[in-house]
């Protein structure tokens, strides 16, 4: 085994690290950005979804008091049992739609994870070329 001695200075070893370092520094914070806008991005289309599933539960109770108003005033398997039947089924979409949107919107789903793991790696790396 035979050990090649490197003809650079310290003095250019020690700059050549520095930029290198800095360069994978400007390199991880381009990555945070662009995964912290896609994160962002999540989170907004949560907030919607969470948004509409909410019009749609109030236009459900909506239905759903009409239909009440309606089946009482009938008594009988008329109008009102369609109304009611057409606000449960727009309650259940309002519901599962919060219920995708509250996901998307949990605090696991706005860590940078992609970053964070390359930032790991790198600091490993950074690890190994001091020894």
């Amino acid at each position: 085994m035979s050990i090649e001695q490197d003809p650079r200075s310290l003095g250019t070893l020690v700059t050549d690290l520095v930029n290198q370092m800095s360069e994978l520094v400007r390199t991880e914070a381009r990555l945070l950005r662009s995964e912290m806008q896609e994160k962002l991005s999540k989170f907004g289309t949560g907030a919607m979804e969470v948004a509409a599933g909410a019009v749609c539960l109030l236009a459900a109770l909506l239905v759903l008091l009409q239909a009440l108003v309606v089946a009482l005033a009938e008594l009988g398997l008329g109008a009102g049992w369609a109304s009611l039947l057409v606000g449960v089924v727009v309650a259940l979409v309002g519901y599962m739609m919060i219920r995708r949107g509250s996901t998307n919107m949990s605090p696991s789903e706005l860590t940078p994870d992609k970053s964070m793991t390359q930032v790991r790696r790198d600091i490993d790396v950074a690890r190994e070329q001091v020894r």
